[in-house]
């Protein structure tokens, strides 16, 4: 099983015709049938018109075969594509191995962060065993989305995703775990491990899967 997470920033100006073009046209053509959607996304913070959006594939050539037969499809090309080129500034792809399984949160109404994490080189899979291991912890609090080892384009990477009801709740969450003894514990072990890091909120767009 392999993700790819699409991030598209568009001309400043452009995000809202993209996502009635998106909504409309692009997700009614696609369906699943070239890759199953997990989830789309507009910013909230950081980098604004931009959105992310995740796919699932059993693995990179059945990738390369779906996307050779969606290039296929005049409604793809004519109606959307050739639609949107003029709209998208800069297109970026992260291939992701889920290293602990795809849960969407319950309910809908929710935010999501994604957090990415450059590890030390050589320590990425050891840094992810330790999280893994402290999940249990961690998930007092609130529940994981997923857990990626990056493939392409940085390696020795990982994101993770979380779910909150809005930001205040996040607030009120990040505090709880900053006290926590165990937390704490996995952070001194742990966080030496890491070079850099980054987190972004995301939107659901009302055709995401996650909401």
């Amino acid at each position: 099983m392999i993700h790819e997470l699409r991030t598209y920033t568009f001309h400043v100006g452009k995000l809202p015709e993209y996502l009635k073009l998106a909504e409309e046209v692009g997700r009614p053509v696609r369906g699943n049938d070239y890759g199953v959607n997990l989830g789309y996304w507009t910013t909230e913070f950081g980098t604004l018109n931009q959105i992310w959006h995740l796919w699932r594939y059993e693995d990179l050539a059945e990738r390369t075969a779906l996307r050779a037969k969606l290039a296929q499809n005049p409604a793809w090309k004519n109606d959307y594509v050739a639609n949107i080129v003029g709209l998208i500034k800069k297109q970026e792809i992260r291939f992701l191995n889920p290293v602990v399984e795809f849960k969407p949160p319950e309910g809908s109404g929710n935010i999501y962060e994604l957090r990415h994490y450059q590890v030390q080189t050589g320590r990425a899979a050891a840094w992810l065993e330790k999280f893994k291991a402290v999940m249990p912890v961690r998930e007092k609090y609130s529940k994981n989305v997923c857990i990626w080892a990056g493939e392409a384009p940085f390696p020795n990477n990982v994101m993770h995703m979380w779910a909150y009801g809005d930001l205040a709740q996040r607030a009120s969450i990040r505090a709880e775990i900053a006290k926590d003894p165990d937390w704490r514990a996995f952070l001194a072990k742990a966080g030496g491990d890491l070079v850099e890091m980054s987190s972004i909120v995301l939107t659901p767009t009302n055709y995401s899967p996650l909401q």
